[in-house]
């Protein structure tokens, strides 16, 4: 096996495909990174079982330059062969596979020898033969996940809430999360025929990493599912992640359908006053802050008390408010999450009880994005 290629176009794809690659495998040889030279071109591979990602260069492709020499196949290192290549001086590098998988890698003065592997005992990459194929617009995909994976839970004690739950039915996709003390949910319509149906939970992980690989030259994601498995397909990129296995938790039932007291806010103003709130509640031993609502005198007041530090108070700017006198404490990383992913705009706050779960929605558009965050108990 040999070939040239430019440097910094491969380093683009090896660095696509490593987000796959974990050292805490238990598979060893999914440690390494598998290449395979075709005349067509060469593909790259890295998997964690749970992730495979595999990226194409093609030999026509006029930026990476790439000359095939000799057609074969090897699996190397990742981490160590990551590091050559990047600290490699010369814009292009020669690899060469010789006996017994020892690898060459030349560029300019240098030259790197290292022990490569059999790639006939890497392990296969799923096949999806699905027959529908969802079409998403990559702004709106990443959109998508940015808004719902902050509520994936950490805690591999309930699994299936480490997941986003995506269904697609009646021509709308519904991405919701949870981790028990929040939730997001997102619904968008779909150009796909009213049949299609589909009711599945991918690892926020999994949707956080495609997320970062998919950059402003990629205008349309294909998105293919089958039992156990999720494929997304763009440009020369194909990232593959497992299906979590289970039922999601009914969330619809978590959202209140109703309220006692409402409040407008600019998002960004909003979360700049929370950001100045939680200095103090970051300091502490209790993260948390109030929010004391009088419908009244027309006052909304942020407090957050930290007995080791000192504390804050600041009378907040609104647009409107509603109902009946609140005051609700709640974790200020919550609502830093839920603020980020509405942006500019305008949002709506409805409350219920000091210890019911209240809801920020765009003010615009109720129906289609909701944050829930389930206050917390200080007395």
């Amino acid at each position: 096996m040999k070939f040239t290629v430019n440097r910094l176009e491969f380093i683009k794809s090896l660095t696509d495909v490593q987000r796959a690659i974990s050292t805490k495998t238990t598979i060893p040889i999914l440690t390494g990174l598998k290449l395979k030279l075709e005349a067509k071109g060469l593909t790259l591979t890295g998997s964690d079982a749970d992730i495979s990602i595999e990226t194409f260069i093609p030999a026509e492709d006029d930026k990476a330059q790439l000359q095939v020499e000799e057609p074969g196949q090897v699996v190397l290192t990742a981490r160590i062969f990551s590091e050559i290549i990047k600290k490699l001086p010369e814009d292009t590098l020669t690899l060469e596979v010789t006996e017994n998988y020892q690898t060459e890698i030349l560029s300019g003065t240098a030259s790197f020898s290292i022990k490569g592997l059999n790639a006939e005992n890497y392990p296969h990459l799923p096949e999806i033969n699905a027959e529908d194929t969802l079409n998403l617009e990559s702004d709106i995909l990443k959109q998508i996940i940015g808004q719902t994976v902050i509520a994936v839970s950490t805690q591999e004690s309930r699994p299936i809430l480490t997941g986003v739950h995506l269904a697609i039915k009646n021509g709308q996709l519904s991405a919701v999360a949870t981790d028990s003390h929040r939730l997001s949910q997102r619904k968008i319509a779909i150009n796909v025929a009213d049949s299609v149906t589909y009711d599945i939970i991918i690892p926020g992980k999994s949707l956080s990493e495609l997320s970062k690989m998919i950059g402003e030259d990629v205008a349309q994601v294909e998105v293919r599912i089958s039992e156990n498995q999720v494929l997304f397909e763009f440009n020369n990129t194909t990232f593959y992640s497992r299906l979590l296995e289970g039922n999601y938790p009914d969330t619809d039932r978590l959202i209140p359908k109703d309220s006692d007291t409402k409040i407008d806010f600019n998002a960004s103003e909003f979360l700049a006053s929370i950001e100045r709130a939680s200095l103090l509640s970051h300091a502490g031993q209790n993260n948390v802050v109030k929010l004391a609502l009088d419908t009244e005198n027309q006052k909304a007041t942020i407090y957050s008390n930290s007995p080791e530090i000192g504390n804050v108070e600041e009378e907040l700017k609104f647009q409107k408010l509603a109902g009946n006198d609140i005051e609700i404490s709640f974790n200020p990383d919550y609502m830093k999450d839920a603020l980020r992913s509405f942006g500019q705009s305008t949002i709506t706050i409805s409350f219920n009880a000091p210890l019911r779960p209240f809801t920020l929605v765009p003010s615009e558009d109720q129906e289609h994005f909701i944050q829930l965050i389930t206050p917390v108990r200080t007395y």
